[in-house]
């Protein structure tokens, strides 16, 4: 199913190199002229409010987990995979796939490039795109896995994202909370070993506070955790209802006062809650709360500003108790 969701962006997308058509989108945010493509053309330019890449103020700091560097900042993946958390609105999915041709992904990687974003996270059903961006487009950005979407291809999607050339890998959010509920812990240790056999930072994923706790009273200890944040301070938080697609990280002071006491890094994603809460309430609020790393999705048009964003806060006086265990 992810794959098909894919195959169904990049499919409108004629294949090609950044010698054409997304260089033209980069250069887009170069320079203002008449040439600008797509949505960027002069005409809508004039009003809007998009930063450009000569507005940005300056590259964000980086981080390590294991032997890989990062951006404190690094770009999220289902926006450019397609997978959108859209609440009721059933449009959004087919729209974010129109959108992300693979000329506007590698554009938006070339941009979060310049930007000094060092890292993308995204599932190993994007392998082939990324082999495709080192290799014929000149890319460098990091690769991210997050395995497991499947727990019957746990171990070889962990093994293709190794072998495409994966910086760091861990166990998906989504399948790492069934297992831990089911108490199966055996394959968590088993695809932290694969991955660190490898030379990989080995992390796990979480949505849900419980899960990390499990995997610690199981004795394992990851190289890093994926666990979302956000507060829930926004008008889709419907709290006392059912779980939806609307708050993703359901006990936040919990979640900062556990994650505390955890010496590996922390990389903390949802932390826009899918886009309810703005960057500059949202990034303060997981830097604050101890995050070390941010994964945050972003369109191109967002990229410039929510670095500059991100540059701002990490400058200023933050109210962090957790020491930056990355």
């Amino acid at each position: 199913m992810l794959g098909q969701m894919f195959l169904g962006s990049v499919a409108l997308a004629a294949t090609g190199t950044l010698g054409g058509p997304e260089a033209q989108t980069l250069a887009a945010y170069q320079a203002d002229g008449a040439n600008e493509p797509d949505g960027l053309a002069g005409a809508t330019r004039k009003h809007t409010n998009w930063a450009k890449l000569e507005d940005l103020k300056e590259k964000p700091p980086k981080g390590k987990i294991g032997n890989l560097r990062m951006s404190r900042i690094t770009l999220g993946g289902n926006l450019i995979g397609g997978w959108a958390h859209s609440r009721d609105l059933i449009y959004v999915d087919e729209l974010v796939k129109a959108y992300h041709t693979k000329e506007k992904i590698f554009a938006t990687f070339k941009l979060a490039e310049a930007c000094g974003i060092t890292t993308f996270l995204t599932n190993p059903i994007l392998c082939d795109i990324m082999d495709e961006y080192w290799n014929k487009a000149g890319g460098e950005i990091d690769f991210i896995s997050d395995c497991g979407g499947d727990l019957k291809r746990l171990r070889e999607d962990t093994q293709r994202s190794i072998d495409v050339g994966a910086s760091a890998c861990y166990v998906h959010g989504g399948l790492a909370d069934y297992l831990a509920e089911v108490g199966n812990f055996d394959p968590f240790a088993e695809t932290l070993e694969q991955i660190r056999s490898n030379g990989l930072p080995a992390g796990i994923g979480a949505h849900h506070l419980s899960t990390v706790q499990k995997c610690v009273d199981a004795g394992l200890r990851p190289d890093f955790w994926m666990k979302t944040l956000h507060h829930t301070n926004y008008w889709s938080a419907r709290k006392g209802e059912p779980e939806h697609d609307n708050i993703f990280c359901r006990e936040p002071d919990e979640t900062i006062a556990y994650m505390d006491s955890r010496p590996e890094p922390w990389i903390a994603f949802k932390v826009l809650a899918a886009g309810a809460i703005r960057p500059n309430d949202g990034f303060r609020y997981a830097f604050e709360a101890g995050a070390d790393i941010i994964c945050v999705g972003m369109y191109d048009f967002q990229v410039v500003d929510d670095v500059n964003i991100a540059v701002d806060i990490l400058k200023s006086n933050l109210n962090r108790k957790r020491e930056w265990r990355a």
